[in-house]
């Protein structure tokens, strides 16, 4: 099987994988890959009071070299409650809060979904409709050797690296006291900006390479 864009499973990924989906069109998931830890397999990034906060779901013990497809979440913590919490701290005086609060309110109440790649899924498929995205996700069917991958993008997106892209500010809640972060979980971007926030995509900027 030959892929021409492949990409990785995210929790509420940040912006530059929504912009890279945005320009792609018909993508590739690979949920037989092996689950890494701290990335946005099971983190987002959002912009507290405080600063940027990170939220994890935790997930039943991860052996090595577990696919994603079977990686379980785990609900020996109440980690919904606490997630939504935090957004409504965040966001809640945001502009857009309001508006959106009835599409993603009902993810972290008594819904418990067993496997991790499925809770992604739910919320991107969400998200790509709120924003009105013109985007089609499959899955593999079997691990995507880089060999027959012609854009790989798995590794492309990581809390731990630096982002390939320019993000021009917008307003976003708490700016008064924090810099302007940029590239944080798509749930800024909506909250922030509503419906503008597809605009928002055509004025990022990716880095020359010199």
């Amino acid at each position: 099987m030959d892929i021409k864009n492949l990409f990785s499973s995210y929790y509420l990924a940040p912006i530059a994988y929504y912009y890279q989906l945005l320009q792609n069109g018909i993508i590739y998931q690979d949920i037989h890959e092996h689950f890494v830890k701290q990335t946005y397999r099971n983190r987002c990034y959002i912009l507290s009071p405080n600063g940027v906060q990170s939220l994890s779901i935790p997930l039943i013990t991860v052996k090595k070299q577990k696919a994603i497809k079977d990686v379980k979440i785990s609900y020996s913590e109440n980690w919904q409650k606490i997630h939504w919490k935090s957004f409504e701290a965040a966001y809640r005086s945001s502009p857009y809060f309001e508006f959106y609060e009835d599409h993603f309110y009902p993810f972290y109440q008594n819904k418990k979904t067993t496997f991790l790649i499925d809770f992604n899924e739910q919320l991107e498929q969400k998200i790509i409709k709120l924003l009105g995205l013109r985007v089609t996700v499959n899955k593999t069917t079997e691990y995507a050797d880089y060999k027959i991958v012609t854009n790989d993008y798995r590794t492309s997106f990581s809390p731990k690296k630096q982002t390939l892209f320019i993000f021009k500010n917008y307003i976003q809640v708490f700016g008064d006291r924090n810099e302007f972060a940029p590239n944080l979980s798509i749930l800024d971007l909506l909250f922030n900006e509503g419906t503008s926030a597809i605009n928002y995509f055509n004025t990022i900027e990716k880095i020359s390479k010199s």
